[in-house]
C-alpha cells in the first residue's frame, strides 16, 4: 500500500477537506449516511437542508458541481427501480397527470430517490477528496480486519492490470481480423476470458512467491502512521453532527 495509486474520481488539491485524515473522513461519511437513513420520509425539507450541507462541503473541497452531477449518474438503476414503485406498490391510489399511482410507492419512491442520492453524493466528495491509498489506511486506521484491507488494496492494484491485459489480448484479436458480431463468436471470446483467467491466477501466484521471498508474513508494512489531532476530528465530524440536528428536527417537527 505504499505505492501511490490515484483513481478517476480522485481531484487533486489542497482545499481543507483534502488534507483531513482519511479515517476522520470515512467515520464522518459513514455517520452521515446512517443519519439521512434514519430520517423520516415525511421530512422533506430535511432531505433539502442534507442537500445544502452536502453543497457546503463541495464548496470548501473547491469539487464542481458538475463533478459531483456527472458522477451521480451511478444510481440511474436505482432511479429506474424508483420510478416504477408508484405503478407496482399497493394502498391508496392518487391521480397524477392522469396516471393512477399508488401513493405508497410515491413515499417510497421520494424514500429511495433522496436517500440514495445523498449516499451517492457523499461517497463521491469523499472519493474526490481523498485518494485510494489513504483510504486504504484510513481503514486500516479504524480497526477494519486486516485481510479486508489487503484484498481490497490488491483488487485496486492489480484491477488496472488486469483492464491492461484485456485490451493487449482484445488488440490481438482484432490485428487478426476477428471482429464479434454474433453467438457463433461467443466460442472465441469465452477461450479469450478462460485464457486471461489463467494468466490472472498464475499472475497472482508469482506476485504471492515474490511476496513471501521478501518476508511477507500476513500483514502489510505500514510506512507511515495516520493520526488524527482533536481539531481535525471536530472538523471532520461537524457535517454530521449538523445532519443530526436537522435528522432530530425532522423527527420532532
Amino acid at each position: 500500500m505504499s505505492g501511490g495509486h490515484t483513481h478517476r474520481l480522485y481531484r487533486h488539491g489542497h482545499s481543507p477537506v483534502h488534507v483531513l485524515p482519511p479515517h476522520t473522513k470515512l467515520t464522518a461519511v459513514l455517520a452521515f449516511v446512517l443519519i439521512v437513513v434514519a430520517t423520516p420520509r415525511e421530512a422533506v425539507w430535511a432531505f433539502g437542508a442534507y442537500a445544502v450541507l452536502l453543497a457546503l462541503v463541495a464548496y470548501t473541497a473547491r469539487v464542481p458541481a458538475g463533478f459531483v452531477l456527472g458522477r451521480l449518474l451511478i444510481e440511474v438503476p436505482f432511479v429506474a427501480f424508483a420510478v416504477l414503485m408508484p405503478f407496482v406498490a399497493e394502498g391508496e391510489r392518487v391521480d397524477v397527470l392522469g396516471l393512477s399511482l399508488s401513493v405508497n410507492g410515491l413515499w417510497g419512491a421520494w424514500n429511495v430517490l433522496a436517500k440514495g442520492t445523498l449516499g451517492v453524493a457523499a461517497s463521491v466528495l469523499l472519493a474526490a477528496t481523498t485518494e485510494l491509498r489513504e483510504l486504504l489506511l484510513g481503514l486500516q486506521r479504524l480497526k477494519l480486519p486486516p485481510l479486508l484491507v489487503q484484498i481490497a488494496s490488491f483488487m485496486i492494484r492489480y484491477g488496472d492490470v488486469i483492464a491492461d491485459e484485456m485490451r493487449r489480448m482484445r488488440i490481438a484479436r482484432e490485428s487478426r481480423g476477428f471482429e464479434a458480431r454474433g453467438v457463433r463468436h461467443w466460442g472465441v471470446l469465452a477461450k479469450s476470458a478462460g485464457a486471461l483467467f489463467i494468466r490472472s491466477y498464475e499472475r497472482g501466484e508469482r506476485v504471492h512467491l515474490a511476496m513471501l521471498s521478501r518476508g511477507y508474513s500476513g500483514a502489510m508494512p505500514v510506512p507511515d502512521e495516520v493520526a488524527a489531532d482533536r481539531s481535525q476530528w471536530w472538523y471532520a465530524l461537524s457535517l454530521p453532527a449538523a445532519a443530526l440536528v436537522v435528522c432530530v428536527l425532522g423527527r420532532v417537527l
